[in-house]
Order: structure tokens, then C-alpha cells, then sequence
């Protein structure tokens, strides 16, 4: 007649399925993975970020070259 058993022991199941699992998130490998620093204004920038991005970052924020605020930029 009643589900009520039945679910509580789908939620049993699911919790420890799911206990299983690491964290999910993700900041810690993003905020590893920045090490393009601008020397202007320190902002930091993913590795897989382009020339093109921080070149319009240095001419937006600082009217400056990519060579000027990225001198250790590799393409």
C-alpha cells in the first residue's frame, strides 16, 4: 500500500552513492592554474588565455603594449 519504505530506502541508497563523490568545485585547480600575472595592476590570468585577451587588456586598462605589462608572455 505505502511507498514510504521504498523511498526512504532509495534516499539510504543515493546518500551513499553520492558519499562517495569528492568536491565538485573546481576554484582551487582555477586558482592554481593563473600564472600570467599582468606587472601593472597584478592581475592574474589562466594559463590557456590568448594574446589577443591581454593585449586588449593592456591597451583598455594601462595603454600599454603586451610586452609592457606581460614581459614574460610566450605565445
Amino acid at each position: 500500500m505505502g511507498n514510504g519504505a521504498k523511498a526512504a530506502q532509495k534516499r539510504e541508497r543515493n546518500a551513499a552513492k553520492n558519499a562517495d563523490k569528492g568536491p565538485t568545485s573546481r576554484t582551487k585547480v582555477n586558482e592554481a592554474a593563473k600564472n600570467i600575472v599582468c606587472q601593472t595592476c597584478r592581475q592574474t590570468f589562466l594559463l590557456t588565455t590568448r594574446a589577443p585577451a591581454l593585449e586588449e587588456h593592456a591597451q583598455n586598462k594601462h595603454s600599454k603594449t603586451l610586452a609592457e605589462c606581460f614581459p614574460n608572455f610566450t605565445t
